[in-house]
C-alpha cells in the first residue's frame, strides 16, 4: 500500500512539473511503472501478463464508453467508411506489409514475421483518445482516428489467433476465422446499441429516484455492454462504444454528471492501465531484441501504416495533410501487448522475443509518437481556437423532459474588445441570462448591467440555439464598438449567418422548465 501511494503521488508530482510541455498522463503512467519496475529499483515486480490483460479490460470498457458517449452522430456519418476499411482491410495490409518487409530484412521465417505483423498491426484506443482529450484537434480527423483505433482492435484478434494456429501446425479454418471477426463486428455493435436503447428507456423510468442511484446504473451499464457481448464471443470494446454512443446522443437525467464521473473512473483506470505496462517490462532484455524492434517501429510508421492510410482513402474527402496526420497517429498500447501473450501460451515464445519487441513498440510509440502528435496537429493547422467559443454544458436537473440547457459562456478578451450591455444582445426567444460570474463575484444580469471581457455568462437557452449564442454576444460587441459606422465584412458574415439561422426557427414560446 506504501508503495502504491508512491507511486501515485510520484504521478501527481510529474504532472504538475510537465503540465506545460503538454506530456500526456499516459507516457508519464508508463514510465513511472518502468522506473518502479523490476530492473530498475525493483520495488515492485510484476510477470503476469495475463493479470495486465484483466486490468487492459476494464480500463478499455470505460474508455471506449465515453468515447461512444462523446461521439456525436453527425461526426460519425462523416468518416463511417474508412473507418470500417481501415479497422478490416487496413489491419490486414498493416500486418501483410509489416511481415513481409520484416521478414525479407531480418530473415525470420515468414510465418513468424506476419505473426509479428499482426500482433502489432492495430492502434490502440485507450492511448488515442489520452492523447487528444482536453485538446482542440480537428472534429473530422479526430473522430475517425478515434473510431479506428476502437474498431480494429477485433480484426486484430482474429488474424492474430489465425497466425498463432499457422504457426502452431494447427488446422486453422480460413473461411471459420472470417466469419469469426463478421460477427465479433457486427454482435458486438449490435448488442451494444440494443443495450444503449434499454438503457435509455429504463433511465426515464427510474428518473424519480435518488441521483446516487444513477451512478450505479451507469456502472452496470458499461459492465453490461461489454461482458454479454464477450459472452456471445462479440466484441466487448464495439459493444461498450456503441452502448455509450446511444446514450450520448439521447436525453438522459443527470446527463453531465455521469460524463463527469466516467471520465474519472475511465482516467483512473487509464492511468493504472499505463503503470502496470510500464512494471511488465523488463527493461535489460530490450538489448538482445533492441534492433529488431527498431526495424519493426520503422516499417509500421514509415511504409505500413501511411501505405495503408493512403490507399484506403484514396476516394474519400481527406485532404493531404489530414491523411498524413492520420498516417502519424499509429499509436500502439494495451492490446497489441494483451495480443504478445498468446504466442507464449501456445508454447511459440519461449525466450520472450515476441514479446519483449511488441512491448518495446509499443514503449518507442508512446514516447516518440505520443509526444509528437499534438504539435504536428497544430504545425498542420489542424488545431483550431474558434472565434465562436463552444459553449461549456451544465447540467439541468428536471423531473420532466425539457427542450433547454444551460451553458457557460467565458467572453474570451482576445475575442470581444470592449464592453457592451446586456440589453444589446439579440439573443433567441426564451433564452435567459441567469448571472454573471466576474472575478468570482456573481452579478444579477438586468439589462443595464455591463458585460465585459473575462466575464463568464450563465445562460438558461432551448437546445437548438445554444450555437447562437457565441455568435450574437460577439455580434453584440461589434454593433457596439462600431457606433453606427460601416459594418465590418466579418460582421456582415455573421449577420448573414444568423439571420439565415433564425429564418428556420420560428416562433418559440417562453421556456418552463421545472424544478
Amino acid at each position: 500500500m506504501l508503495i502504491a501511494a508512491v507511486v501515485l503521488l510520484t504521478l501527481v508530482l510529474m504532472a504538475s512539473v510537465f503540465h506545460k510541455v503538454n506530456v500526456p498522463v499516459i507516457i508519464l503512467s508508463l514510465f513511472i511503472g518502468i522506473v518502479f519496475g523490476s530492473d530498475v529499483t525493483g520495488l515492485i515486480y510484476l510477470d503476469n501478463a495475463r493479470f495486465v490483460k484483466e486490468v487492459a479490460n476494464v480500463a478499455l470498457m470505460f474508455i471506449l464508453f465515453i468515447g461512444g458517449f462523446s461521439t456525436k452522430k453527425q461526426h460519425f456519418r462523416q468518416v463511417f467508411k474508412p473507418v470500417l476499411l481501415m479497422s478490416t482491410v487496413g489491419v490486414i495490409l498493416t500486418a501483410l506489409v509489416t511481415g513481409l518487409l520484416f521478414h525479407l530484412i531480418t530473415g525470420w521465417p515468414f510465418l513468424r514475421a506476419l505473426l509479428v505483423g499482426s500482433i502489432i498491426s492495430s492502434t490502440d484506443a485507450a492511448a488515442v483518445y489520452a492523447i487528444f482529450k482536453g485538446h482542440s484537434v480537428d472534429n473530422k480527423v479526430r473522430t475517425l482516428t478515434e473510431l479506428e483505433s476502437v474498431s480494429n482492435d477485433p480484426m486484430a484478434v482474429v488474424l492474430t489467433t489465425f497466425m498463432v494456429s499457422l504457426v502452431a501446425g494447427y488446422e486453422a479454418s480460413t473461411l471459420k476465422a472470417v466469419l469469426s471477426f463478421v460477427w465479433m463486428l457486427v454482435g458486438g455493435a449490435g448488442i451494444g446499441v440494443l443495450i444503449g436503447f434499454a438503457a435509455v428507456y429504463v433511465f426515464k423510468k427510474i428518473r424519480h429516484i435518488e441521483a446516487e442511484y444513477f451512478y450505479i446504473y451507469l456502472l452496470s451499464i458499461v459492465l453490461l455492454s461489454y461482458s454479454l457481448a464477450e459472452v456471445f464471443k462479440a466484441s466487448g470494446m464495439l459493444s461498450a462504444f456503441f452502448a455509450g454512443f446511444v446514450m450520448g446522443n439521447r436525453q438522459i437525467p443527470y446527463k453531465k454528471g455521469l460524463l463527469a464521473f466516467n471520465n474519472i473512473l475511465s482516467f483512473i483506470t487509464n492511468v493504472g492501465l499505463f503503470i502496470l505496462l510500464g512494471l511488465l517490462a523488463f527493461p535489460r532484455d530490450f538489448s538482445k531484441i533492441w534492433h529488431s524492434g527498431v526495424i519493426v517501429f520503422l516499417i509500421l510508421t514509415l511504409v505500413s501504416r501511411p501505405l495503408m492510410v493512403w490507399l484506403l482513402t484514396l476516394f474519400t474527402n481527406l485532404k493531404p495533410k489530414e491523411k498524413f496526420f492520420v498516417s502519424a497517429v499509429g499509436l500502439r498500447g494495451a492490446v497489441p501487448i494483451v495480443l504478445a501473450t498468446y504466442p507464449a501460451a501456445a508454447g511459440l515464445d519461449s525466450g520472450h522475443v515476441i514479446f519483449n519487441i511488441v512491448f518495446f513498440n509499443v514503449a518507442l510509440s508512446m514516447l516518440l509518437q505520443g509526444t509528437t502528435l499534438l504539435p504536428l496537429a497544430r504545425k498542420l493547422g489542424l488545431t483550431t481556437k474558434d472565434r465562436n467559443k463552444v459553449p461549456k454544458m451544465l447540467e439541468l436537473v428536471t423531473v420532466q423532459d425539457t427542450n433547454y440547457e444551460i451553458i457557460e459562456v467565458f467572453i474570451d478578451a482576445e475575442f470581444y474588445e470592449g464592453s457592451c450591455l446586456v440589453k444589446d444582445l439579440n439573443l433567441p426567444p426564451g433564452t435567459l441570462i441567469t448571472f454573471i460570474n466576474r472575478q468570482d463575484k456573481v452579478i444579477a444580469p438586468s439589462g443595464s448591467v455591463e458585460i465585459r471581457p473575462n466575464d463568464t455568462l450563465t445562460v438558461l437557452v432551448e437546445k437548438r440555439n445554444i450555437d447562437m449564442i457565441p455568435i450574437e454576444i460577439k455580434r453584440g460587441f461589434m454593433h457596439k464598438g462600431r457606433g453606427g459606422q460601416e459594418a465590418h465584412p466579418e460582421q456582415t458574415e455573421i449577420d448573414a449567418v444568423v439571420e439565415a439561422d433564425e429564418e428556420g426557427v420560428g416562433q418559440q414560446g417562453t421556456p418552463k422548465v421545472s424544478d
